[in-house]
């Protein structure tokens, strides 16, 4: 939609939360993306996020998802929010092993027996799990597949949020703010810089108008 055009000018983030999405189509790849912002809709099932190879960040909240799956292909991502659906029971096999912080809250299947335990037993490098940190975890084991230049990136991406993993309880809601501003921050800068470029435009043709005869202006 037109209103939301102006949150689109990131070129790492979309941002389509509160839009009534019901379900989330095929796209082409976009490997640009690493930040997806889905909360609040009406989605009820995970599904092609393949096309985002190089996911980071996934926010579900809020929407009417019942199982957890089809995340396998995001091999790259950190930090994924599913809190508050509709997830009774849990494969934590379904989860990607890369992901350093995951919120489930509010969903029954935190009540499932033993659930704590088979999550960060199948997440060698989670560091956070329902706004509370994974006690021992370093985060400094090899992940399959990935690459010290996959994980210089993603040390990159959490430095700029300003604050260690272990926040506190209202950790991600932080996350979020911080996240917000950063790209507020990369759309002023982005709207002055067109500003400026109209500006020399305008110049540019008022001093070729000036060079033209009379006849021709």
């Amino acid at each position: 939609p037109s209103s939301r055009s102006m949150e689109l000018l990131s070129p790492s983030t979309i941002r389509l939360d509160r839009e009534n999405i019901c379900a989330i189509g095929r796209l082409q790849s976009l490997w640009e993306i690493h930040s997806l912002y889905l909360q609040q809709n009406k989605i009820e099932k995970i599904e092609n996020l393949g096309c985002f190879p190089n996911l980071r960040f996934l926010s579900l909240a809020g929407n009417h998802i019942r199982k957890v799956e089809n995340l396998q292909p995001l091999r790259h991502l950190r930090v994924l929010d599913l809190s508050h659906n509709q997830i009774q029971t849990l494969d934590p096999d379904e989860l990607p092993r890369s992901l350093r912080l995951l919120d489930f809250t509010g969903n029954e299947c935190t009540q499932q027996h033993g659930y704590r335990e088979l999550v960060v037993g199948a997440l060698p490098h989670l560091l956070q799990l329902d706004t509370q940190p994974v006690r021992g975890s370093t985060g400094e084991e090899e992940e399959e597949g990935g690459s010290s230049s996959s994980e210089d990136e993603d040390d990159e991406l959490l430095s700029e949020l300003g604050g260690p993993f272990t926040a506190g309880k209202d950790f991600f809601a932080d996350l979020h703010r911080e996240l917000a501003r950063h790209s507020q921050r990369r759309r002023r800068e982005a709207l002055e810089e067109h500003r400026i470029r109209l500006e020399e435009l305008q110049e540019l043709q008022e001093r070729r108008g000036l060079l033209l005869p009379p006849a021709l202006r």
